[in-house]
């Protein structure tokens, strides 16, 4: 959550101490720092990944362009391919963030750190929607089967629609400094969607004593996907409520409100690595496959 705070100070004058905007205090340090070294991550390192993840991605679907049916693209790698387009936009927002930054425009600050709100909505839509796959295809796998068709297309293209509408919607309360909406959807989808999957999945698992060797390995691999994404979104809202605590108490700084961009970049990457792990891509699972 990249929430300004500076409408705490004006619905609460008093003698406390001011706290500062989240764009004020990108130009402090040392939160300078810590958010250039966020930023040359993202582009550095992600934007490359990302960039890699579109274009294998396209190389999927020339390959498959003479099939009359779009169901040969995974749900999980659809959730994947939109969610790394909206990683893009912040990148971009981080762009514009460090411009403003060592320009010394402020406005240009804000404007980079709502665009990345865009992405901190998506990343929580989208992985909750992965988490949902998951769950009907381990407990209802013939309903499942059965969404593959062009009704569950279809189905699926509504709903990343409305992803995106949310995130719009998102981006047009962030721009006006209302984070509280969005963010509590987001933060109700980690505590109740999310875990409820795990667990079922967990449950469905051992209640058909799905561990023995000769178990179907996919099922498997959803129930670690879901806890892959469990716990990448724990991370980050445990960081957030912390976050809100301090604030809470006016004890917050601007170091604390800065180091919770770095408590995201594993939100960030869980998407994509599952993607690359599914693709083949990734070398140490790789290996343990063929083992």
């Amino acid at each position: 959550m990249l929430a300004n705070t500076s409408s705490s100070n004006d619905s609460h004058p008093g003698p406390q101490l001011p706290v500062m905007s989240y764009s004020q205090c990108l130009f402090t340090r040392p939160s300078s720092f810590i958010y250039t070294a966020f930023i040359g991550l993202n582009v550095v390192l992600f934007l490359p990944l990302f960039i890699f993840i579109l274009y294998y991605g396209f190389k999927q679907w020339w390959r498959n362009r003479s099939k009359s049916s779009s169901s040969a693209v995974n749900n999980s790698d659809c959730f994947t391919y939109h969610m790394v387009v909206m990683e893009i936009v912040g990148v971009t927002g981080c762009v514009i963030s460090f411009g403003g930054l060592y320009g010394g425009e402020i406005s240009a600050v804000k404007v980079g750190t709502v665009l990345f709100s865009f992405t901190w909505y998506g990343e929580g839509f989208f992985q909750n929607l992965t988490c949902v796959e998951h769950f009907l295809a381990v407990l209802y796998p013939i309903a499942y089967l059965r969404l593959k068709n062009k009704v569950g297309i279809r189905i699926r293209n509504v709903t990343i629609g409305c992803v995106w509408l949310l995130c719009f919607v998102g981006l047009g309360l962030a721009a006006k400094d209302n984070y509280i909406i969005m963010d509590s959807c987001i933060i109700i989808l980690t505590v109740t969607v999310t875990p409820y999957c795990c667990l079922s999945v967990l449950w469905a698992l051992n209640h058909q004593g799905t561990w023995r060797e000769s178990v179907d390995q996919s099922k498997q691999r959803a129930f670690y996907t879901v806890v892959a994404i469990l716990g990448v979104l724990i991370l980050r809202l445990a960081w957030s409520v912390i976050w809100i605590f301090n604030l809470i108490r006016a004890n917050a700084n601007c170091v604390m409100m800065t180091c919770e961009v770095l408590f995201n970049l594993p939100s960030t990457l869980v998407l994509p690595l599952l993607f690359l792990q599914r693709a083949g891509k990734l070398a140490c699972w790789k290996k343990d496959d063929d083992d």
